[in-house]
């Protein structure tokens, strides 16, 4: 099974992101000089703080006494307050979870962080306020620092299609299984995080710890709602009944953006990275799949991400060219002429070795393997 820890090693020990690991530090070091400490809720630490030694330390949208922020500013800390009235927390430690997103689903999905984020992105994207977009990034930067905690030393495989293949498709069973079986090879499966191809490859490693019947049953079950419209609340809501008929399912990660406001995130990634900028969430899933990645039919977007993966793999700017296998001769040949095209790239150079067009999806993790090495 896939190895992923629930919150992996840190690239950097003086970082705080739970209370646990405040405590933890408070109890072990004596001392919070230096220390990073990201969106923890401090009110009821107000005895620690006042007497812990902050000096140079950094508090990033932590809730606080003011007794308390008075003291480690006089400290020399600096202290970046939460702000009041956000859907999202931009100085977010760790990446969101599917019932975060989705939380108040029952009142409708327009009710829910999710939809509320989006429709911030929406309102202060049209007045191009910098105060705005400053937050965008710091909450952008901050879950491209969690992945990279949550992903380190995992074996990623990005599974790349479009949002639109419905549930309840033989197409959507077969990205299912890929995803089931990549995670039973014991990869860590990283989507788009959206609907359709993606959402089926995240449900396959969610299904992997179970049987052939849960998947059979669940795919039956996901048909029912087989698509996002009309209704978001419908299509997610779906999905968490299979979740809390078969808890504890394999995980994933998912790499949405509410750029593309009308494709909500697929609630079978266990981890979900959710971007305001389209640009760094596309260019980030493409980097960090560093076992290779599987594209499945898709149109515009799924040939942007072929090209967007060559061209790193083609001067070798991330190292040793990984894997790149094309599912369904007809239409990378035929429909989309796509794979001549990368053939063509690869022709006399490191990359040849590592580009696989496959027929079927069964294929797919045989060839992973194979030019894997």
């Amino acid at each position: 099974m896939q190895t992923m820890p629930a919150h992996a090693a840190h690239h950097d020990d003086r970082e705080i992101e739970t209370l646990e690991e405040f405590d933890a530090t408070v109890a072990a070091r004596g001392t919070l000089a230096g220390h990073r400490v990201q969106a923890v809720d401090l009110t009821d630490r107000t005895r620690e703080l006042l007497t812990t030694d902050t000096a140079g330390a950094i508090f990033l949208g932590c809730a606080m006494r003011e007794d308390a922020a008075a003291k480690i500013r006089a400290d020399g800390a600096l202290v970046f307050p939460p702000v009041p009235d956000l859907p999202f927390d931009p100085y977010r430690g760790l990446v969101y979870s599917p019932d975060e997103l989705f939380a108040s689903l029952p009142d409708g999905y327009e009710a829910t962080p999710d939809a509320r984020a989006y429709a911030w992105f929406q309102r202060t994207k049209a007045d191009g306020d910098i105060y705005a977009s400053m937050l965008r990034a710091v909450h952008d930067d901050s879950v491209s620092d969690a992945l990279d905690e949550l992903l380190s030393g995992a074996r990623v495989v990005g599974v790349m299609g479009g949002h639109a293949m419905a549930r309840g498709t033989e197409e959507y069973a077969g990205a299912a299984r890929l995803g089931r079986e990549l995670a039973r090879a014991g990869f860590t499966v990283a989507t788009g995080g959206g609907p359709g191809a993606m959402e089926a490859a995240n449900f396959g490693a969610y299904a992997a710890p179970f049987d052939d019947e849960m998947l059979t049953d669940s795919l039956e079950l996901l048909g029912k709602a087989p698509h996002f419209t009309p209704s978001i609340t419908q299509w997610a809501s779906a999905a968490f009944e299979i979740r809390t008929r078969w808890p504890q399912g394999g995980r994933s990660v998912g790499i949405p953006t509410w750029f593309y406001g009308h494709e909500p995130p697929n609630a079978f990634a266990s981890h979900i990275a959710k971007y305001f900028a389209n640009a760094t969430r596309e260019d980030g899933l493409l980097a960090r799949s560093t076992a290779g990645v599987v594209f499945l039919p898709g149109a515009a977007g799924t040939v942007q991400e072929i090209f967007d993966n060559a061209t790193p793999n083609y001067y070798e700017s991330r190292g040793e060219p990984t894997p790149m296998v094309l599912v369904n001769r007809a239409h990378w040949t035929e429909k989309l002429p796509t794979w001549p095209l990368l053939q063509s790239l690869a022709k006399g150079r490191s990359m040849e070795t590592r580009i696989a067009l496959v027929e079927r999806i069964e294929e797919a993790p045989e060839a992973l393997k194979r030019l894997g090495g």
